[in-house]
């Protein structure tokens, strides 16, 4: 249960820093700017990443992806699932889990307390 809860923090934390960044940022806007403005072969590479960096639901899909494949599989660990089809569910898992993070840390920045120091 530990390395499930690992897991899913994990893939939200590299998810945040790969949609929110700062450090990213170089990146990020040359990869905005070639899906807007770019001609050439990569322009629909560049339109997909571009939509991917831009949402905290679809960023933890790959992440999910990308860590059951080379990290470790929740979904094939604790279900059984084969490895190829548990990747698949790993994304999904990453993507609900970040959603489910991410809301609550919404809704705790939009519920915060006002400072009224008249």
């Amino acid at each position: 249960m530990t390395q499930l809860l690992l897991w899913m923090l994990m893939a939200y934390g590299l998810s945040n820093i790969l949609v929110y960044g700062s450090i990213f940022n170089t990146p990020r806007n040359y990869i905005f700017n070639e899906a807007d403005h770019g001609i050439g072969f990569f322009t629909d590479f560049y339109k997909f990443l571009k939509g991917m960096l831009s949402c905290m639901m679809c960023t933890p899909v790959w992440v999910g992806f990308f860590f059951g494949i080379f990290l470790y599989s929740p979904v094939h660990e604790l279900l059984g699932v084969s490895p190829f089809a548990s990747w698949f569910f790993d994304g999904m898992l990453a993507s609900g889990a970040t959603w489910a993070i991410n809301s609550i840390i919404e809704w705790f920045e939009q519920n915060r307390p006002q400072n009224n120091n008249h």
